[in-house]
């Protein structure tokens, strides 16, 4: 199966592609943009494709980092699997980004117990637990939202990993989720949903302010 996969939750956003009919290291392609400037998808779609000479219509799945991280770069990554399934049928994936630095963890030879720490915003943090082994990994605490403080508390007894980390836990290890882990995490998944379907991980309740009514001013 042709699988392209789509990290944008954080930072560092990442596009890759497994061609399942490949061998070597045009198997899977991976193309990394960092920095703050406008996600270019379209141009790194493009490159990823050349260097694995893939056509888009040969495109069968999509794999998408739903999150939690930065929900302007989680909404384009599902915007564009929308237009994407709408213009060319293909199957559609949603992948946790928790799991998918879980996966990363194990990749580079990180055991143990682990916290997965991103920054929500508002001194709060999304955090998850894992247990790292060479056989794979366990869930030992749901993610959910943590305060400042109670990350900190951590901090001395496990090895807390996550984008940027550094910046409050400077004893942390720096993990981006990467776009070739999340198609490879894609390769053993089969639950596709339609791709209206897709919705980013958000643990806060959201809230709307109704606009007052606009002013009648005499004539």
């Amino acid at each position: 199966m042709k699988i392209l996969a789509l990290e944008f939750s954080s930072p560092q956003r990442s596009i890759a592609l497994f061609n399942g009919a490949a061998t070597g290291a045009s198997s899977l392609v991976e193309v990394v943009e960092t920095g703050c400037p406008p996600i270019k998808a379209f141009e790194m779609i493009e490159e990823v494709l050349k260097q694995t000479q893939v056509d888009r219509r040969q495109v069968e799945c999509l794999a998408i980092g739903i999150g939690p991280g930065s929900y302007s770069g989680i909404r384009s990554a599902i915007a564009l699997a929308q237009g994407w399934q709408l213009a060319q049928p293909c199957k559609i994936l949603g992948i946790s980004s928790v799991e998918c630095l879980a996966a990363q963890a194990l990749e580079e030879s990180i055991s143990g117990q682990i916290r997965i720490v991103i920054d929500a915003q508002r001194n709060e943090f999304y955090v998850a637990g894992y247990h790292i082994t060479s056989d794979g990994w366990q869930e030992t605490m749901p993610l959910r939202l943590a305060s400042l403080d109670e990350v900190r508390l951590w901090e001395s007894a496990e090895m807390l990993v996550g984008p940027e980390i550094t910046k409050w836990f400077p004893g942390g290890r720096t993990l981006y989720p990467r776009a070739t882990v999340l198609a490879r995490l894609a390769r053993r998944n089969t639950d596709y949903i339609p791709a209206n379907k897709l919705e980013p991980v958000y643990l806060r309740e959201t809230t709307f302010v109704k606009a007052p009514p606009p002013r009648v001013l005499p004539l």
